[in-house]
């Protein structure tokens, strides 16, 4: 077994430090994943991006643990600012479940299409009409599972779904792979700004999330609502090797709290990973350009393979995002 761990993380170690610099057809060619770093069985094949509720109602989620990035987003600015999840996947045809599902907004367009993803989701205001471009997307008729709550809680992508869609809609489900972050083995200790980083608290007073350091994971868990976040299917932590914090301020489109977050343009930020953090600034250039994360030098920063959080955090609560 220890054997077999080692191979492992050796392959998992190789394959992370090619995609350094590595272009996206020698990443296809060795069978690397550029959402995690990691080998995939799917080399060729683009990801998904899922729109997961994350009302309390909704709990418990399935498939959050099995996704490659989540990004938690404050969904609007009414109800005590409740956060939306995105979820994206590179392997994504064998999961049994995601959801459950609900509406997308446009800044989530603008990150999906970061990915070259195929968003799922169900509907959203008319503000996204101007983004739709930007993103192959599908929207609604997804599965349909009784499990006892309102019917806005009852749609979930399910196995088999996505591909079905995507031909049905003439998507490609195939190519065009983007170099998105540079992976690697990271050690912050001793980088410019380094400092312990064992809990998160973020400011969005409706779930209350935050992440909590593994020592024995060396990964972060996250928790809503006062609980660790567990999958309904198997019980499995949504924990992630990587954080990523964006300081970013946003537009309110009207009254009941529709909001677009400016993420196109630059500000300051937090990487986090194995117990520290690290100030970065953030850079996105256009509405198709990729976020790029840089230190306090300039360089373009380096992840860990695995799994990564990201969220954007409203400029107007900055104050109140707390790293310990």
């Amino acid at each position: 077994m220890r054997k077999n761990l080692l191979k492992r993380a050796a392959a998992v170690l190789a394959a992370a430090a090619l995609l350094v610099s590595a272009s996206p057809a020698t990443l296809n060619a060795a069978g690397i994943s550029e959402t995690s770093g990691r080998p995939t069985l799917t080399p060729n094949q683009r990801p998904i991006a899922v729109m997961v509720d994350n009302e309390k109602t909704a709990l418990k989620h399935y498939g959050v643990g099995e996704a490659d990035v989540v990004y938690e987003l404050m969904n609007s600015t009414a109800n005590g600012r409740i956060t939306r999840l995105m979820c994206v996947y590179k392997d994504w045809a064998a999961i049994p479940r995601i959801g459950s599902i609900r509406s997308t907004r446009p800044t989530n367009m603008l990150l999906a299409a970061e990915w070259n993803a195929v968003l799922l989701h169900d509907g959203g205001p008319f503000y996204n009409n101007a983004y739709y471009g930007l993103v192959n997307h599908i929207s609604g008729g997804f599965a349909r599972i009784a499990n006892g709550k309102p019917r806005e809680f009852t749609e979930y992508v399910t196995a088999g779904q996505p591909a079905a869609r995507m031909a049905a809609a003439g998507i490609p489900a195939t190519g065009g792979q983007v170099n998105h972050f540079n992976f690697g083995a990271v050690t912050l200790a001793g980088q410019p700004g380094a400092r312990s980083a064992t809990t998160v608290g973020l400011p969005f007073p409706h779930n209350a999330s935050r992440l909590v350091y593994n020592a024995a994971t060396m990964t972060y868990d996250y928790y809503e609502y006062g609980s660790i976040h567990t999958d309904a299917e198997d019980g499995q932590v949504a924990t992630f090797d990587n954080v990523l914090i964006q300081n970013c301020a946003f537009t309110l489109f009207d009254a009941n709290g529709y909001m677009m977050y400016n993420c196109v343009g630059s500000g300051s930020g937090y990487y986090l990973t194995r117990g520290m953090a690290i100030p970065v600034t953030w850079t996105k250039s256009s509405n198709t350009d990729v976020t790029r994360f840089y230190n306090t030098s300039g360089s373009q920063i380096t992840l860990n393979a695995g799994k990564t959080y990201i969220t954007l955090v409203p400029s107007d609560s900055w104050a109140a995002l707390a790293i310990g």
